[in-house]
């Protein structure tokens, strides 16, 4: 388990190289939801997204053999543009592999900053192809699977504990697990009353059905939600959840696309699908703990083009 120690040693580690994201309350969600909500906005992030901590953390704490040898990292999409725009400020060259179905703009950003690009049919093979390359001898960053990482992720939960008033839950989105389980034990440790909830999207829902079964198991992924598209969490990171996290909850693609929308529109912020989810998640945490609630929401990330939105919002009959 990870503990606030080596949280804070991330935090010192990458300082400098990402920024420390605003803390906000936000009055327009907070009429929309009826509940005061604070958000941490991880979307303005380096790179768009929370992801580009735990790349700099894991690029940071390598030895000068694993550097040389080449970095390589299996992705949906933000995980690959953090590691690819870092490694190349770092002088490390990388290899990012993702699924077909990322999106094209993430592999535009990938390749302009100088990664190599391997693309696969599906995520299944992309992590397939990421072990083979492995052993071929590029260093693995993996994006959820490794302590190091997990450390950097949990910097947002320091910095949310440290800039943020009363809160008394906390929703934080689930891909492989590797944010929630650093945020959680970032919380957990700073205060340890608040409630930690997660949210996947239907089709993507790895951590939910790690827990129905009593460990990690693989999933068939149907989300649209790329970047949540994890094909199983691992033991590292289901250990985490089931300590530290409240419970799993589960929205539908749709739900998750209008929750961005509702983001643009009642808390001015263009957020993608992974973050938009946590909306219609928070109202159904409302609905179980009653009055008195105060919620924290970490929106993850922003690298979700004009067009994949409105053909997101076409598909789904969204206005």
């Amino acid at each position: 388990m990870i503990g606030i120690s080596e949280i804070e040693a991330a935090a010192e580690r990458i300082a400098g190289r990402v920024v420390r994201t605003p803390t906000v309350d936000s009055p327009g969600l907070s009429a929309l939801l009826g509940a005061p909500v604070t958000a941490k906005l991880e979307l303005l992030q380096r790179t768009g997204s929370f992801k580009a901590r735990g790349a700099a953390a894991k690029l940071l704490s390598l030895g000068e053999a694993e550097r040389a040898a080449g970095v390589v990292a299996v992705s949906g999409g933000n995980h690959g543009i953090a590691l690819a725009v870092m490694a190349a400020a770092l002088d490390v060259k990388a290899t990012v592999v993702m699924p077909r179905s990322a999106p094209g703009r993430a592999v535009e950003i990938c390749e302009a900053a100088g990664a190599l690009v391997r693309l696969t049919d599906d995520m299944d093979g992309a992590f397939a192809l990421m072990t083979r390359l492995q052993q071929e001898g590029l260093t693995p960053v993996h994006p959820f699977d490794d302590p190091v990482v997990i450390a950097g992720q949990g910097t947002v939960g320091l910095e949310f504990a440290a800039d943020a008033g009363e809160l008394t839950d906390v929703l934080v989105s689930i891909g492989g697990g590797a944010l929630i389980s650093g945020v959680a034990a970032a919380l957990r440790a700073s205060r340890p009353g608040v409630r930690v909830w997660g949210v996947e999207t239907e089709g993507a829902q790895a951590m939910s059905e790690a827990l129905a079964a009593g460990g990690p198991r693989p999933v068939a992924l149907t989300s649209i939600v790329s970047t949540l598209s994890a094909p199983s969490v691992s033991p590292l990171t289901y250990d985490h959840v089931s300590a530290l996290v409240t419970d799993v909850l589960v929205v539908s693609d749709q739900e998750a696309v209008q929750g961005s929308l509702d983001l643009a529109d009642h808390a001015k912020v263009w957020a993608e699908p992974a973050a938009g989810c946590l909306l219609p998640a928070a109202r159904r945490v409302l609905d179980r703990v009653g009055d008195g609630a105060r919620l924290g929401l970490v929106v993850c990330g922003g690298n979700a083009t004009t067009a994949d939105m409105f053909a997101w919002s076409r598909r789904f009959g969204l206005r």
